[in-house]
């Protein structure tokens, strides 16, 4: 029973609908929610949407939208264009999804940046899914390449930003760091940005607390909502998206019923790992790029460190683009997070050796706090691409895969009542996917990711709640799709296919 105050203003707030010709039920369900998850939330807006899709221009906010944070910190309409191929490769929106939108804080982040997205589609089917967020992106990252294809096939949909905001710009135009935490876009670039996640009281370790909060909290509100709890719910994500889904799958297994991890980040104390990948992509690339000799000893340097081949096309370089946008700032943001007292531009990006660091600084106890273990208990799949020069495939998805395989041979030799049933576990790779969909425009031998990973999606869902076999692990041919019986079952043969 509502309280008087509580009462009074449902019953206004009637009379002003009423009076504007908006129907009352519409808002009163917005009220009724807010009231009931107000321990919950902060700062919370809740909207009755005609479409949950990006087809309605109103269900992604505006970059830059809250007027509280400096520019950079939230950038939605930018984020959900990272992960997912631009037109005409997006996901099609061919059917209007009305309901029920909530936008805010999580009220239990003591350094108020934890954000939360909820959407709840009137023709709700029952499920849930939650989504991770890529690099430091918001909560609108997946709005593109999941919540367009899951609103669709009438799931409800919440993502969170892994505790943190973005980041901000620290300097225009700088020769030098300007302030302590600043990381620059690349050796050669002036422009500088301070990542949120560097701050005081923002460990990684919050990524996989919010992930698992999130899934929590959407609970809730769609028990609220609805008047009752999920029935499956199914974690997805991509990049350090999909580690949130590897962790939340090893940490809070009976929350989930499985998960789609999308070229997820593998985190081990033991190399190879981030850290100790990109230094050796950073030192040899300029080397290499004076020429563009595949035969040069720095172009081998990149290669026998796990990267997959450069592709050249006149004046574009595959491996350029990667340079340019990500493996410095990368290291940096890592870096000054995971082994803070090491001097980043005095020593150089270039020269850091994890090795040698794990006997000067806490770093490989840092890693160990977060590491991806292989220890699921409930049915994943990872979709990853063997172009990918981010996150390299044998440094990354095959790397995760062998540690599922490990934990499950430690349970062979555990006792019969110890024993758990071994999760369904795949790896499906895609022959010439990378993980940046949009460098598909500059180099048209690499294939899209993103269609394996949603019908990879439908494959689980299946597996969940049919009982209809996985396909086995196989490399994806170019042009190809996940097949029961593949060509090439097990690895790609070659990182590159011409």
């Amino acid at each position: 029973m509502l309280n008087w105050s509580g009462a009074n203003r449902l019953f206004i707030l009637a009379l002003v609908l009423l009076a504007t010709g908006v129907p009352a039920t519409a808002a009163m369900r917005c009220e009724r929610l807010l009231s009931r998850l107000a321990e919950q939330l902060a700062d919370a807006e809740c909207v009755e949407s005609p479409n949950l899709t990006t087809a309605n221009p109103d269900t992604t906010p505006a970059d830059n939208s809250l007027p509280s944070l400096p520019t950079g910190a939230f950038t939605p309409t930018t984020d959900r264009a990272v992960i997912s191929p631009g037109p005409p490769n997006r996901t099609p929106t061919t059917r209007t999804v009305p309901g029920i939108q909530l936008n805010a804080r999580m009220a239990d982040d003591p350094a108020n940046q934890a954000r939360i997205l909820i959407r709840l589609p009137d023709q709700w089917n029952g499920k849930l899914v939650v989504a991770g967020a890529s690099g430091t992106r918001s909560e609108f990252n997946g709005d593109f390449a999941w919540s367009d294809f899951v609103l669709q096939k009438g799931y409800a949909y919440v993502s969170q930003n892994k505790g943190v905001l973005n980041l901000k710009i620290a300097s225009l135009n700088s020769v030098t760091p300007p302030e302590p935490l600043a990381c620059r876009l690349n050796p050669t670039s002036t422009f500088w940005v301070h990542f949120h996640d560097n701050d005081p009281g923002q460990p990684f370790t919050r990524w996989t607390t919010f992930m698992i909060g999130a899934t929590r909290l959407g609970g809730d509100a769609l028990k609220a909502h609805y008047g009752r709890s999920p029935h499956r719910i199914y974690a997805v994500g991509t990049s350090n998206g999909g580690y949130q889904v590897r962790r939340a799958l090893e940490t809070a297994p009976k929350l989930f019923d499985g998960g789609i991890d999308w070229e997820g980040t593998y985190v081990d104390p033991v190399a190879p790992n981030l850290l100790s990948a990109l230094p050796p992509a950073i030192l040899n690339y300029p080397d290499y790029a004076a020429h563009f000799d595949p035969a040069s000893t720095a172009a081998k340097n990149i290669l026998l460190t796990g990267y997959p081949p450069d592709i050249v096309s006149g004046t574009n370089s595959f491996w350029g683009l990667y340079s340019a946008a990500y493996w410095e700032i990368t290291l940096c943001q890592w870096q000054r997070r995971l082994d803070p007292t090491y001097d980043t531009y005095g020593s150089g990006t270039e020269s850091y050796s994890y090795v040698d660091r794990l006997s000067a600084s806490d770093v490989g106890a840092n890693l160990a706090a977060i590491t991806t273990t292989g220890d699921i208990e409930r049915p994943l799949i990872t979709v990853a691409g063997t172009m990918d020069a981010l996150l390299p495939i044998n440094l990354h998805a095959r790397a995760y895969a062998r540690a599922v395989a490990a934990a499950f041979a430690e349970q062979d030799g555990a006792r019969d009542d110890e024993r758990r049933h071994y999760p369904a576990y795949r790896l499906y790779e895609v022959q010439n996917g990378n993980h940046i969909e949009t460098y598909k425009g500059t180099f048209p031998q690499l294939e899209l990711i993103q269609p394996h990973a949603q019908r990879a999606f439908d494959l689980l869902v299946n597996y969940v709640e049919q009982g209809v076999e996985l396909p086995p692990d196989q490399c994806i041919p170019r042009g190809g799709a996940i097949a029961s019986s593949p060509a090439q079952p097990g690895h790609c043969a070659d990182l590159f296919v011409p």
